[in-house]
Parts: C-alpha cells; structure tokens; sequence
C-alpha cells in the first residue's frame, strides 16, 4: 500500500513539474496586423484563428496560421445591427465547440475606472460567421450586473461541467466568476438568482482568461501595472474555488512595455499567439518550453 502511495505521488509530483516547464513562454516573432483597430482578444477554434478589435465598431477577422505567419482568410465580421455599433469593445469570447458562444462588452464610463457598463451576448455564432454581423444572431443581452470592473467571458470545466467564467480589470475587489451558462442564456442580468455558481479573489489588472483543455488550469492574463506590462498567472480551478481566491501554480512575465489584451494556446501547450492593443507588434507568436 504504501510502495502505491509513493507511486502515485511521485506521478503527480512529476505531472506538476512537467506542466509548470510547460508553461514557460517567449516571444518568438512579433508580427503586425492591421485593420483590428486596438486588439482585444483571441479566439483560437479548430484550427481557426480568430482576432477581434475595436476599429471604428467592433470588428473580427478570420486567420490561419502558416508555418510562423498569420495569413488572413478575407472573413470580417462586424458586431453591429443595422449598422449600428453594439459590441464596440469586444472582452472575450466564450466558446467550447458544441454549446452557447457569449461575447463580452466592457466599456469604462469614467477616466478613474470607478463606473463600467459591462455586457455578456448570448450569440448565434453559426448566424454569425454566415451574415457577417449581429443582425438576427442576437440571442440574449445580459447586463453584468455582477461584475466589479468589466467583463471578460472564457469557457471552463469544472467538476465535469462547462461554465462561462470571467473576471475583473482593477487593482481591488478584482475576482473570477463561475456563471452557469443555461441560465446566463436566459437571464436579463447576472444578479438574477442561479446565474452565479463559484466565485474567488484574483489578482489586478486581468484583461482576459485563457482556459488549457483537459487540464484544471486557467491562464489569468494580465498586466503588472494598469495598462502596461506583461503577466500570465496559471491557476489551479479547483483549489481556488475550494480557497475563496487565486492558487497560483506559476507566474510567468515578460520585458514587453506595452498593454497586453488577449492570449491563447494552440493545439498544444508548445506554441501560443498572444495580443496587445498597440498599433505595431500587436500580434506575437510565442514558444512554451
């Protein structure tokens, strides 16, 4: 009994080492691509690579990636209705591959950072990819009544079941959130009774989640300063809803200046893309060792 203890432990031991070399990150190539407006996000799809900003509305592009290039699919997508501006700055679009797709709206309605209008869209993303734009591929408009400071929403699985989670833009009172999809889908605000699962207390400046398939990871990406600077935080899920906040399995940073917005993980954990709001080197591949 004792000699299967040890085993096992020695195998979890390892797993953890494995992973924590795993999530080491460099910068490999900066690129620069134009016709994003400031970038807001990633969304990275079967293969498909989908980069959205905030032009002169809320836009998106379709992109692959050949060898170390991202070569664009001449697919816009435009989060209007009636040509009017309805997603205008674009935080973090929640897909898994067969259920509901929210997208997140954060606007700052004070220089302080004090007030947000924060907005989670249930959406048609079939519609979507099809038309071009919102009209008629709105499903829900939930306020994120919940939130502190904006909204970011990211699919993660917990305990066997997906959730949308999302986080908070500050330096305080910053948190994750667990929200249950099939009644955030039909909800006119996140406050509604049921919405909210889990919740825990993370560290500032979180611009966007990143969740690693078939792990119990998620990726808080964030700035070191508001607005500046580079931080990718891995989490462990479950022992930060158990806790009430962050279980930081590793910090990684990086020397870049700039505001970094939106990251994600290809096929593996061995090469990444990760996106900044600046109007050069705004996209940049990136190595896990």
């Amino acid at each position: 009994m004792k000699k299967i203890i040890v085993v096992i432990l020695t195998v979890a031991f390892c797993s953890a080492a494995f992973m924590q070399d795993k999530f080491d990150l460099k910068i490999k190539r900066e690129t620069t691509i134009d016709s994003l407006g400031a970038c807001q996000g990633i969304s990275y799809q079967n293969g498909d690579i989908y980069l959205y900003g905030d032009r002169e509305v809320g836009m998106m592009r379709k992109f692959k990636l050949v060898n170390d290039s991202l070569i664009y699919q001449h697919q816009e997508y435009k989060f209007t209705v009636n040509g009017k501006d309805v997603i205008n700055h674009p935080t973090g679009i929640a897909y898994h591959g067969d259920g509901l797709v929210f997208i997140g709206n954060s606007i700052r309605l004070d220089p302080k950072g004090t007030q947000w209008k924060a907005v989670i869209y249930c959406v048609n993303w079939p519609g979507l990819l099809k038309t071009g734009t919102l009209d008629g591929n709105i499903i829900q408009t939930i306020d994120d009544d919940a939130c502190i400071q904006g909204t970011r929403p990211e699919y993660v699985k917990y305990k066997g079941k997906y959730f949308v989670a999302t986080a908070d833009y500050g330096n305080k009172k910053n948190e994750v959130r667990l929200y249950d999809p099939e009644v955030l889908k039909g909800a006119a605000k996140t406050s509604v009774k049921g919405v909210l699962y889990k919740k825990f207390d993370c560290g500032p400046w979180v611009q966007n989640l990143f969740w690693i398939k078939n792990t119990n990871v998620l990726v808080l990406i964030q700035n070191q300063i508001e607005g500046r600077k580079w931080r990718f935080t891995y989490v462990d899920l479950e022992k930060s809803v158990a806790a009430g906040k962050e279980s930081v399995i590793k910090v990684v940073e990086t020397d870049r200046a700039d505001e970094l917005e939106g990251f994600a993980f290809l096929c593996d954990l061995k090469k990444g893309i990760a996106v900044t709001s600046s109007k050069t080197h705004n996209v940049n591949l990136m190595d896990g060792e």
